[in-house]
């Protein structure tokens, strides 16, 4: 008897878009909430990576966001993950080239590091900063 296996990941297009307030409790709220999206959809991604790729991404937004929520929108096709965070600043983000003991500005290098993609890109409300990981 031949079984198909299951699928590793779902099939065509899937897209889930989580509001966050801006505040101390966003990043760790994003963090838990992707990790559930990414789980229920059977990604096949290391879970830690998009947590902690989540995480700098929020954190940023959160610090430099004036508005009261921030958006993180989950998207996964037939060969890749990709994370967005929007918020309304305008100002696209640079990698600081930060020194090993600074306590601040390596977050972008952690993306950069461990990402196949990332990026920003204006919107009509301010900008969206993404990551992608293929599967």
């Amino acid at each position: 008897m031949n079984a198909i296996a299951p699928s590793t990941h779902p099939p065509g297009l899937r897209l889930r878009r989580v509001p966050l307030a801006t505040g101390l409790a966003a990043v760790s709220e994003a963090r838990v909430r992707v990790r559930r999206i990414v789980s229920a959809w059977h990604v096949p991604v290391d879970p830690d990576v998009v947590a902690l790729l989540t995480s700098e991404l929020v954190t940023n937004a959160v610090r430099y966001e004036a508005s009261p929520t921030v958006t993180v929108a989950v998207r996964c096709s037939s060969g890749d993950l990709r994370i967005e965070v929007h918020d309304s600043s305008r100002a696209m983000p640079v990698p600081a080239d930060a020194s090993a003991d600074a306590e601040n500005g390596r977050g972008l290098i952690i993306v950069a590091a461990l990402a196949d993609e990332w990026g920003s890109y204006p919107t009509q409300r301010g900008k969206a900063v993404f990551f992608t990981l293929a599967f």
